[in-house]
């Protein structure tokens, strides 16, 4: 079986910053990751508060420089297959892939992310792909001179509502709040865009079809109001993410949402598992957040290893 130092699963922000800080020590480093490396920062169009970058990057733009950066000082990148397992084995761990490859890693550092929630009403799944999505920067420019709704009032909805606004004729935004949660220099451009629409106070109960595509979404009030069906050509919902922590659940302590618990150093409640980026207890959940996390738990990966290979000598 092939021996490492530290795998590190996961190829967002996190995993590529602590890829970056691995290799340039020296240890063996691998990240497995399911798609193409950079995480969910490649679907984002624009990244304005990353530093260095002082008129922004795109999303596709800031992750292949990450990548190559780690690339350069020696990480390497196994990609396309899904890691099934993390198991103990003695101090080292055995990572099992969907191919039944096995790698012994002596650390691991968990940056799998958080994947978008769902909405969980009907129609939603059955037209997923034609016409309901969870990423503007993908399938923006199929509603060109189309109708189209955000479902969301944060940062990630508003974002991708004005996104949207390139292509599209109209953009609602559905909130069920009456005020957005977004920060406010990002609402401030949402409301200057003559092609966006509030809906305040709406919550989607369903999502209806027409020839096998979306023809709208029935909304229901949330202030007393009447319900109301919206006339559709897309639907783009973004309500929150959850994290994918389900290949650590049994062996660290997790948070009642699910999240990883770790330490200001990014260690989890088992010796050499770590954490960072968007699948941990974090408050604030962005790109330069996540490299940090990524520096740290790199550094303390790196510090148990000395540590244990020291011992032993």
């Amino acid at each position: 079986m092939e021996t490492i130092d530290i795998a590190i699963i996961g190829g967002g922000p996190a995993g590529l910053t602590a890829a970056l800080y691995s290799a340039r020590a020296r240890a063996k480093t691998v990240v497995f990751e399911t798609g193409l490396p950079g995480g969910q920062i490649v679907t984002t169009d624009w990244v304005e508060n990353y530093p260095a970058f002082p008129e922004g990057i795109s999303g596709a733009e800031l992750g292949e420089l990450m990548h190559r950066q780690a690339e350069h000082f020696g990480a390497e990148f196994r990609t396309f297959a899904s890691i099934e397992s993390i198991e103990p084995h003695d101090l080292d761990f055995i990572i099992t892939n969907s191919e039944d490859e096995k790698v012994l890693a002596r650390a691991v550092i968990l940056a799998t992310g958080a994947v978008p929630k769902r909405l969980h009403v009907p129609g939603e799944a059955e037209f997923t792909g034609r016409g309901v999505s969870w990423c503007a920067t993908c399938d923006g420019a199929l509603f060109r001179d189309k109708v189209v709704a955000v479902v969301g009032g944060g940062d990630a909805a508003v974002e991708e509502a004005l996104f949207l606004t390139k292509f599209a004729a109209k953009v609602y935004v559905i909130h069920r709040r009456d005020a957005l949660r977004a920060t406010k220099c990002i609402q401030e451009r949402c409301f200057e865009n003559e092609k966006i629409e509030m809906k305040w106070s709406r919550v989607p109960v369903e999502i209806r079809g027409a020839e096998g595509k979306v023809a709208g979404v029935e909304l229901t009030a949330t202030n007393g109001d009447p319900d109301e069906f919206l006339p559709l050509d897309g639907v783009f919902i973004f309500i929150g993410v959850e994290p994918k922590s389900d290949l650590v659940h049994d062996l660290c302590d997790l948070d009642e949402a699910g999240y990883v618990k770790i330490d200001h150093n990014g260690l989890t409640s088992y010796p050499g598992l770590y954490a960072a980026g968007d699948v941990t207890v974090s408050d604030l959940k962005q790109v330069v957040t996540a490299a940090a996390g990524g520096a740290s738990a790199a550094f303390e990966a790196l510090r148990y290893i000395d540590e244990r290979l020291c011992s032993v000598g």
